[in-house]
């Protein structure tokens, strides 16, 4: 063996394999399987002894052939549309908690915001997982129900007929935000406006006008905007040519970089514009101005997405979670 060779070995140990156990307590491959894998099939004292010389071998299990005869992995996957977006930090770590006491490992998927990239994560994960959580999935509804009586699926802040989901309550926060702003004496709003495929959008949206108009106020959507820091110039161009003294933004990552923009123009928040976003992000309290926001449970949203998926809920069982707007300094009476 040459001198590279050897030092690439010693640098990558070899896996111990069932059949290093077998050979070494002195027993078949057969029963070190059952012994691992089906414990009441062999006797307690083999069972012990076999357990033993795992351990010394520092053994561990291909948990995907493992899965071959049995048709599970004890893997789930969780997609987001953009793994950069604090948003989903919560959500993440309530889901993986989770899982993780399910006895079970999550696997993460970023999709960007694109639908054909979420389609290429599903079918290339579906081997190797026991069942999906989308996180506000692009899909449209077409290729969404092409997913039924496949691998368990749930979605959240996305309804579809027979999916469980789990949605935050952007309708009662959307009146919150419609009666806080109104309660100031704002009378001309203006919603900049997420994705078109989102469809959180369209039920804010829909929640937004409803409440404005049961208010006497008047709001007018601008958009669509990419949910992202980079979209704040044009969002912010937009909301001060439309004439609104508010501005309510699709999430808190537009709603920032909307803020970005004023303070670089000099456009004095709340007291020129008052501005809102939604989610409560990680920084939403200390940008300038603070700002306010719908604020809901993602660790809770994670937790739910992971009982529901792992509890065989009923098609289209549903979980709606409180909102709550935090009000900061980017929103006051207009000037």
């Amino acid at each position: 063996m040459a001198h590279s060779d050897r030092a690439a070995e010693t640098a990558r140990p070899r896996a111990v394999t069932l059949q290093d156990v077998a050979r070494e307590a002195g027993v078949a491959v057969s029963t070190v399987s059952r012994a691992l894998s089906n414990p009441d099939r062999v006797s307690a004292r083999t069972r012990e002894h076999v357990h033993t010389i795992a351990r010394r071998l520092a053994y561990r299990p291909n948990l995907i052939a493992r899965a071959l005869p049995s048709g599970r992995t004890g893997m789930l996957a969780l997609l987001v549309t953009d793994i950069t977006n604090p948003h989903h930090f919560g959500l993440i770590r309530g889901a993986e908690a989770q899982a993780r006491a399910a006895g079970y490992t999550t696997i993460l998927a970023d999709c960007q915001g694109s639908q054909e990239l979420e389609s290429d994560h599903l079918q290339r994960l579906d081997s190797a997982v026991d069942g999906f959580v989308l996180a506000s999935s692009r899909l449209a509804e077409a290729n969404l129900q092409r997913l039924r009586g496949g691998r368990p699926v749930v979605l959240f802040n996305r309804e579809a007929d027979g999916f469980p989901s789990v949605v935050t309550d952007s309708v009662d926060g959307s009146r919150q935000v419609v009666e806080h702003l109104t309660g100031l004496g704002h009378r001309r709003l203006g919603y900049l406006a997420g994705p078109v495929a989102a469809w959180s959008d369209g039920r804010r949206w829909r929640a937004l006008q409803a409440h404005a108009a049961a208010t006497g106020a008047e709001i007018t959507r601008m958009g669509p905007f990419s949910p992202t820091l980079a979209d704040g110039p044009a969002a912010a161009a937009a909301g001060l040519s439309s004439g609104a003294t508010a501005l309510v933004a699709f999430n808190d990552l537009l709603a920032i970089g909307v803020l970005q923009q004023l303070e670089r123009q000099r456009v004095q928040v709340p007291q020129q514009l008052s501005v809102v976003g939604f989610d409560d992000i990680f920084g939403a309290g200390f940008c300038h101005p603070p700002l306010s926001t719908v604020s809901s449970p993602a660790e809770d949203a994670g937790r739910a997405l992971i009982d529901l998926l792992l509890g065989s809920a009923a098609p289209g069982a549903r979980l709606v979670l409180p909102t709550r707007l935090t009000v900061r300094d980017s929103t006051g009476p207009p000037g």
